[in-house]
């Protein structure tokens, strides 16, 4: 990138850093990172009843509807991955299988390409291992 289009981005960031704080300060400080450390994922229980059959219960179960969405969300591309990376631990608290997440991930690679799939499998992965490390700390 060229010094001229850095210098422009970065006013255009700070730009819409001012629209937020006035529009509503609260957002000033608001990090997705750190919600998704607050909350990793919601209990099985609470999932099923929001996102799953409680509402239309000859619909989708909570399971299903956290594959459309990662699968909706890869699509888009890196913008939006901590909304990804949410969706995929409450896939899994909802009994989704790291091969299911995958083979959702995989199908997208028709729809959003190989780049967009591609980054969906890394942020998975990424997902993956640290839940792999949440689960051996709590059994050391």
């Amino acid at each position: 990138m060229t010094q001229d289009f850095t210098k422009l981005f970065q006013a255009m960031v700070e730009q819409s850093h001012e629209m937020a704080r006035a529009m509503n300060p609260a957002l000033e400080s608001f990090s997705p990172s750190a919600f998704e450390k607050f909350i990793p994922s919601m209990p099985k229980d609470m999932l099923e009843m929001f996102f799953g059959k409680t509402f239309n219960r000859e619909g989708l179960d909570a399971r299903t509807r956290f594959l459309v969405t990662i699968a909706g969300l890869v699509v888009t591309g890196s913008q939006g991955e901590p909304q990804l990376r949410l969706a995929i631990r409450n896939a899994l608290e909802s009994g989704a299988t790291q091969r299911e997440i995958a083979e959702a991930i995989f199908q997208m690679s028709m729809f959003g390409g190989v780049p967009a799939m591609s980054r969906g499998l890394e942020i998975a992965q990424a997902v993956f291992n640290e839940i792999g490390d949440e689960s051996a700390g709590e059994n050391a």
